[in-house]
């Protein structure tokens, strides 16, 4: 099993910025790639940004390129996502997801998932 674990949601002002992080713990090895995924109230999910743990060019949805930057550190089995220039639509909670597959851009290909951390943006 995969254990993934988030932190550094919270409230901020549209514009700000706030770094995610995802820890993942357990049969950490297993994983090729992890991902970030959000979920806003009453939408759909949306996996926002994904990276491998052996590097290559990361995966941005349409919605976050340009401001946020996934990133990684493979000796604390961390992944981060650097969220700038936040808007109100990026209000969401924030999931963290691990593959043993490829970097996938459906978000419904990951078997592992931590439990969420909330990012509330305001106006």
């Amino acid at each position: 099993q995969v254990q993934l674990v988030e932190s550094g949601g919270g409230l901020v002002q549209a514009g700000g910025s706030l770094r995610l992080s995802c820890k993942a713990s357990g049969r950490a090895s297993s994983t090729v790639a992890l991902a970030w995924v959000r979920q806003a109230p009453g939408k759909e999910r949306e996996l926002v940004a994904g990276i491998t743990w052996s590097g290559g060019t990361p995966y941005y949805a349409d919605s976050a390129k340009g401001r946020f930057t996934i990133s990684r550190d493979n000796a604390e089995n961390t992944v981060y996502l650097q969220m700038n220039s936040l808007k109100p639509e990026d209000t969401a909670v924030y999931y963290c997801a691990a593959s043993t597959g490829v970097l996938y851009s459906d978000y419904n290909k990951y078997a592992y998932w931590g439990q969420g951390t909330q990012v509330t943006v305001s106006s």
